[in-house]
């Protein structure tokens, strides 16, 4: 292990941190040291994640609440500062979605996801700045390309999603004189998560995805993870303000991909 990417004694909280992309990052950072917190609304998924991490060898901590709910996200910060002390890496990962048109939608259905999305990741950094550590903590919010690349049946996470990105340039900006860092990841395509399934369901549209992917192909959690342990680590410690996509080239020009695969211009 690189002592650059050595996490021992290190502190990381992972909201969403029980399946797919952020629990590819819990995993990460377990696997390279971490005490790793985990929070979602699921107690059972929180109670398999802490299992699968305490396997890794950390001693994992996890939190059900729902981040659209300050006073439970505050209070899983201060259980965690208490027991383990200052967080040295915040991952913020919660979000939902769902393919919908604008006007096939309710007005509560897109609420829904600008308040997970983007309210609960306010929530997380304005709740978790004064436990984090200073200087030296690194922020990553989990963003996606539909902060800055308008899809159709997607309003409402772009909406959200293009608000956590100005979030985190902005606090980028506030919070650097304390030495904390913040930084988005834009994953592309990830094979085996939740989004992935709900907006490429068959196997047809699984394929037609990956083509307009210049690598060729779906990226892994894993990928994710290994992103978010470089932005944190001290390979890192001069980057912030920054929104990595992380997609194989995906958003170079995916939209425009997938338009040329539908219309069968991509073999």
């Amino acid at each position: 292990m690189s002592a650059q990417f050595d996490f021992s004694g290190k502190n990381i909280f992972i909201f969403g941190g029980t399946s797919g992309i952020n629990l590819g990052i819990a995993k990460r950072f377990a696997e390279n040291g971490g005490r790793v917190a985990v929070a979602s609304r699921s107690q059972d998924k929180v109670d398999a994640a802490v299992a699968e991490l305490k396997e890794l060898g950390s001693d994992a901590l996890g939190y059900s609440l729902d981040v659209r709910d300050i006073d439970a996200v505050k209070m899983a910060i201060n259980g965690f500062h208490q027991a383990a002390g200052d967080i040295d890496v915040l991952v913020s990962g919660a979000a939902g979605n769902f393919p919908a048109p604008a006007l096939g939608m309710s007005a509560n259905a897109f609420k829904s996801v600008v308040d997970i999305d983007l309210l609960g990741t306010f929530h997380v950094l304005q709740s978790a700045f004064p436990a984090l550590r200073k200087p030296g903590a690194s922020v990553v919010n989990i963003s996606a390309p539909q902060a800055f690349l308008p899809m159709m049946m997607q309003s409402h996470v772009c909406a959200a999603k293009a608000g956590v990105d100005m979030v985190t340039r902005t606090l980028a900006m506030e919070w650097g004189a304390a030495g904390v860092r913040v930084n988005s990841i834009s994953p592309g395509p990830i094979a085996n998560t939740e989004g992935m399934e709900r907006l490429a369901p068959t196997p047809e549209a699984k394929a037609m995805c990956a083509k307009t992917v210049p690598l060729g192909r779906f990226g892994e959690a894993s990928e994710i993870a290994d992103a978010a342990m470089f932005l944190s680590s001290n390979a890192g410690a001069y980057i912030s303000g920054v929104v990595l996509p992380v997609d194989g080239g995906w958003s170079l020009g995916g939209v425009s991909a997938a338009m040329m695969a539908a219309m069968g211009g991509l073999k």
